[in-house]
């Protein structure tokens, strides 16, 4: 079972230790893949059609879901956030997805979660700095100023619990296809590996994969919807 992290080489940067792992190297083949099919997506989609077919009509209809997905939960006024969270999203539904090639997804490592986690926190709080100006800070003490300690808290916990519930989810779902990998090919347990790790690659890759690339995303705006305020 393949769960430590794998660290492929040490470099010493100004006597700092930089490890090169296995969440590093994995993140950048899929981020390469990534930004070689938008890559293929902007020369093909050169040539528009007006009444658009076959590639065209795929890569408009997942903007186009985006698109709706950011204005549903965030409202017209703020579908510019759209760029943003269509990356993210791609990202880490890839990342999760993965494992189905044999990949130890990044979204496994808490250090890719807790990078997304404080992107967004960045997010929330530069949103309700930029909307709102002072009376962003004075709602720290509302209802009373005795409430201070609690809603710093509160706001740290944000990060946290986003890294957290991605991370915990991913990780979960490694260490179980781990175990199921780990089953000896031997009787009476060989018929364990007959069919059984492709049913649970569909729910823990796929399924879940899914379910908490949206989850992650939902909250990431509805947090940053919830700072910006009704205007």
């Amino acid at each position: 079972m393949d769960i430590p992290i794998h660290v492929y080489k040490v470099f010493t940067v100004f006597g700092t230790e930089v490890w090169l792992t296995e969440t590093v190297v994995n993140t950048w083949i899929l981020m390469a893949a990534i930004i070689l099919f938008a890559v293929i997506a902007r020369i093909k989609l050169t040539t528009f059609k007006e009444k658009p077919d076959g590639f065209q009509n795929v890569i408009e209809l997942i903007i186009e879901q985006m698109n709706n997905f950011v204005t549903g939960t965030m409202g017209e006024k703020y579908s510019y956030f759209g760029n943003w969270f269509f990356g993210v999203f791609f990202f880490v539904l890839v990342s999760n997805l993965s494992g189905l090639l044999g990949f130890r997804a990044p979204t496994a490592d808490l250090a890719t979660t807790a990078a997304l986690g404080f992107a967004t926190f960045f997010l929330i709080h530069f949103m309700g700095i930029f909307k709102q100006k002072g009376q962003y800070f004075k709602s720290y003490i509302e209802p009373i100023p005795v409430m201070l300690p609690m809603n710093i808290i509160s706001e740290v916990a944000t990060p946290i619990s986003l890294s957290f519930r991605l991370f915990g989810n991913i990780l979960g779902g490694s260490i179980i296809m781990g175990l199921v990998y780990s089953i000896p090919f031997y009787l009476p347990l060989f018929f364990l590996k007959l069919g059984i790790p492709g049913v649970m690659h569909i729910y823990f890759d796929v399924f879940a994969g899914c379910i908490q690339t949206v989850i992650f995303v939902m909250l990431s705006m509805t947090f940053i919807k919830d700072k910006i305020g009704e205007e």
